[in-house]
């Protein structure tokens, strides 16, 4: 329950830019990074999100200084803006390092990345920051989302799920079909776009959605526990097809999403999987 309400407050908080910095290559550097440094699954998909939130509260205040210099008619009101965007692409592998970093120091059971790991990385790549620098980009990042870092990852919501169903004698073979789960999150997050394109389409009946759909449909994209329940569905699915109606049932009573909707997520992600050209 606590899941859920958390959920439905950060869809009802969503900025318009919300999904814009879960660009595939944006990611696929993330989990790269963060299986390099050891980190557990949940270390990586928390580093996404705090990265996303961080970039986010970045644009908002790019475009609130350039509101401000609008209004004052001042020299040059384009300069600060510019400033800003400069600032935030010199910065930007600075920040996805110091995310992982962050989202490592959450999960005290696995490897901690400390300034001196993180310091050999950056120089390998040729840039020259010191430890004073990767500190104060720590602190940049817990200042601009105000200390909030531990925000729940969709592979929370499938772990509770997964419990849920457990305990409700739903005889699935666990390590299987969370490790499973586990890919295929992977998987959905990499492929974030095309799937939920897809999804788009089969919901709008329609292969070229108006501006409108899409804004409306952002909530969609940004729905954990819809993710969770259709990540779960579909490893059910490709481990044991005859008990993925009674899975889903019980996915929809626990959480309110329709066997419809369950459907059609593990549709779209399916056919990623499998690829366009197969009936």
């Amino acid at each position: 329950i606590h899941l859920a309400v958390e959920n439905e407050q950060h869809l009802s908080e969503l900025s318009a830019q919300a999904g814009c910095f879960k660009e595939t290559q944006v990611v696929e550097f993330i989990f790269l990074l963060s299986e390099k440094w050891h980190l557990d699954q949940s270390a990586r998909y928390q580093a996404v999100e705090l990265l996303e939130r961080y970039m986010i509260k970045q644009v908002e205040q790019i475009c609130k200084s350039s509101r401000e210099n609008t209004q004052s008619h001042e020299q040059g009101q384009g300069g600060s803006r510019s400033s800003l965007k400069d600032q935030i692409r010199d910065t930007l592998v600075l920040r996805l390092v110091s995310c992982i970093q962050l989202a490592s120091k959450l999960s005290f059971h696995v490897n901690i990345v400390n300034s001196d790991t993180a310091l050999k990385f950056l120089h390998f790549l040729k840039y020259s920051y010191t430890k004073q620098e990767l500190l104060e980009s720590e602190l940049t990042v817990l200042k601009t989302l105000h200390f909030q870092i531990n925000v729940p990852t969709p592979l929370a919501y499938v772990e509770l799920l997964l419990e849920v169903l457990g305990y409700n004698g739903c005889l699935l073979p666990a390590k299987p079909l969370y490790q499973v789960c586990v890919q295929l999150l992977d998987f959905s997050y990499l492929t974030r776009d095309p799937i939920y394109n897809t999804l788009l389409e089969i919901a709008i009946e329609n292969s070229t959605p108006s501006k409108l759909q899409i804004a409306k449909f952002l909530a969609v994209k940004e729905d954990f526990m819809l993710l969770a329940v259709g990540i779960i569905s579909t490893s059910v699915f490709i481990l044991n097809p005859g008990h993925w109606t009674q899975v889903v049932e019980h996915l929809s009573c626990i959480t309110g999403i329709t066997l419809q909707s369950t459907s059609e997520f593990s549709y779209a992600v399916l056919k990623h999987i499998i690829g366009s050209f197969t009936p």
